[in-house]
């Protein structure tokens, strides 16, 4: 069934006065419901038993930046400060003032260390570490996933 055929099916079952057609066939199954207003129409092309190759989508993005990803040898006794939600990351309060923390400075447990924004919600993210700030594995204004990695501290 081509695109015109569904259309003047539609255009039919909307000035027919019949609420709902279902149609069904080897390779599709419609669904036309009129109400009121408007009518609203399914479609659904069923999948062939056998398997198509599918082309891999070339603009997904990286879960985590690449540089996140250590060995771990080389990184055994670093600790990792973790995004506890979804959101964008930010290394300052406002365009106009300093990064919270920067490379080599020194954190307490509770520090505020950035602020992620979720929902129009700006939340302040504390540190539950104590040591030196080794590296920023986040980008400004990145969206950031719950428990990815956002800095990397020497707890020594």
């Amino acid at each position: 069934m081509d695109l015109k055929e569904i259309q003047n099916l539609i255009k039919f079952v909307s000035k027919s006065g019949v609420n709902e057609v279902k149609l069904e066939s080897e390779d599709f199954k419609i669904t036309i419901k009129t109400g009121a207003k408007s009518a609203e129409t399914t479609i659904v092309h069923q999948a062939s038993m056998a398997p198509t190759p599918q082309a891999p989508l070339a603009t997904t993005p990286a879960p985590f930046p690449v540089d996140a990803i250590t060995a771990p040898e080389e990184n055994s006794n670093l600790l990792e400060v973790t995004s506890p939600i979804i959101g964008t990351f930010y290394r300052r309060p406002s365009p106009d003032t300093t990064n919270f923390v920067e490379v080599g400075d020194s954190i307490e447990a509770g520090s505020v260390v950035c602020i992620i924004e979720a929902m129009k919600l700006f939340n302040e993210i504390e540190s539950e570490i104590s040591g030196k700030i080794v590296k920023v594995l986040v980008d400004e204004s990145s969206p950031v996933e719950f428990g990815q990695p956002l800095f990397l501290v020497d707890p020594s």
